[in-house]
């Protein structure tokens, strides 16, 4: 038995709850001395009884212990027959590219993260493959951006940092009748607010150095699929390129995932509360969250997702000055890039996550410079609306006092 039918069978582990998949899939007793949690496997490579006769693994690379355990357990809990690790979201995006023909075509929703966009216009270009950028909030926008050589249509939802929505089940219709394949990175609901696969994607990327671990500790990526073909190409790949996590950070990710269902309880619960707040704010232009009944999108969010998230996207009242001297201003959000973590971070996307997509295409998007992302933590809801009500007070009372 090879390593990667081990995945695959201990993938399909006869649990149900949410919980018990979480802590249980991709974990068992170590038959030789008990120990509750598997122990970290380091070795680079392991001893074969004969030329071709191992236990699994032969190279590291080509597959560790801790990470066939963290496989199993994120495809269990993404519904997916297979499961595949990487080195970082962003080596995830470029393992899915890398399975497209030279002279392929992208279709990408618009409203993208920064490192997808950089990659997609910056690096697949070069190999052959370009990239166009729809608003896919209609999904029959589709139609007229396919092209006959479109292999891939890549979707957020929600969107980052806009947080609009896309009917996964519209477009993958659509781009299953064309021939394409949809990639729908699922990273700002993590699996426990929604699923993919089910919807009708065929892959599912994470970066799961956000919900995922949720612990900021961690870079790694995540692919998951129910095709048998599109396992063995990303497999292939995923040897050969080599872009692979270390069993340390495989291990803690592991570890991460087990509290998944109840961070993102809280997380939405703060999240809600904090998209209350501010829309009730006079220091707030405009909230974006799914949800809020104000949300163009509401309806899609409950019809597609089991919760609302996170994420919470503002406009301050003012302009740049105003929205730096609120992030200057913040005491329990941090002023970081990156999101999910069990800490509340904030951060303002036209300087910073999405300082690479060009203006125009910025002011398109309306990632203004007064637009701020917050990453709502699990630290106690009332402590994390006074600090966004005292930041808020200073930033647009007196922008120019800094504490």
């Amino acid at each position: 038995m090879t390593a990667t039918d081990t995945v695959s069978k201990k993938a399909t582990a006869p649990f149900h709850g949410f919980g018990t998949l979480a802590i249980h899939a991709g974990q068992a007793p170590d038959p030789h001395t008990g120990a509750v949690i598997p122990a970290l496997s380091l070795s680079t490579t392991y001893k074969q009884s004969a030329v071709g006769v191992h236990q699994g693994y032969d190279y590291s690379r080509s597959g560790n212990p801790n990470r066939a355990d963290f496989e199993t357990a994120i495809a269990a809990l993404e519904k997916a027959k297979y499961g595949l690790a990487f080195s970082s979201g962003s080596a995830t995006t470029a393992t899915v590219v890398s399975m497209l023909p030279v002279g392929s075509h992208i279709v990408s929703v618009n409203d993208v993260y920064g490192g997808t966009y950089r990659y997609f216009t910056k690096v697949a270009t070069t190999h052959g493959v370009k990239t166009t950028f729809a608003d896919l909030a209609d999904p029959e926008a589709l139609r007229s951006v396919l092209q006959d050589n479109t292999r891939l249509v890549w979707v957020e939802t929600p969107t980052n940092p806009t947080l609009r929505l896309v009917d996964i089940e519209a477009v993958a219709r659509i781009a299953h009748d064309h021939g394409a394949l949809l990639v729908v990175d699922n990273t700002f609901l993590s699996p426990y607010f929604q699923n993919p696969l089910t919807l009708g994607a065929d892959i599912v990327v994470h970066s799961c150095t956000k919900y995922i671990n949720g612990h900021s500790d961690v870079v790694m990526g995540a692919a998951l699929t129910n095709d048998d073909q599109i396992y063995d190409k990303l497999k292939f790949l995923q040897n050969s390129i080599g872009a692979v996590p270390a069993p340390f950070d495989c291990f803690m990710a592991h570890r991460g995932l087990k509290t998944l269902h109840l961070r993102m309880r809280q997380h939405e619960e703060n999240a809600q509360a904090v998209a209350e707040y501010l829309q009730a704010s006079s220091y707030v232009e405009s909230v974006i969250y799914p949800g809020l009944p104000s949300h163009p999108q509401y309806n899609l969010a409950q019809r597609q997702q089991r919760g609302y998230g996170g994420m919470v996207t503002f406009r301050i009242r003012g302009d740049l000055q105003t929205a730096d001297a609120f992030l200057q201003h913040v005491r329990l959000f941090t002023l970081a890039e990156s999101l999910g973590g069990v800490e509340s971070l904030c951060e303002l996307p036209a300087s910073m996550t999405h300082g690479s997509v060009s203006p125009e295409d910025r002011a398109a998007l309306g990632i203004t410079d007064n637009l701020i992302r917050l990453s709502v933590g699990i630290e106690d809801t009332k402590d994390l609306i006074q600090d966004l009500d005292q930041a808020l007070t200073k930033a647009v009372d007196s922008p120019s006092v800094i504490e």
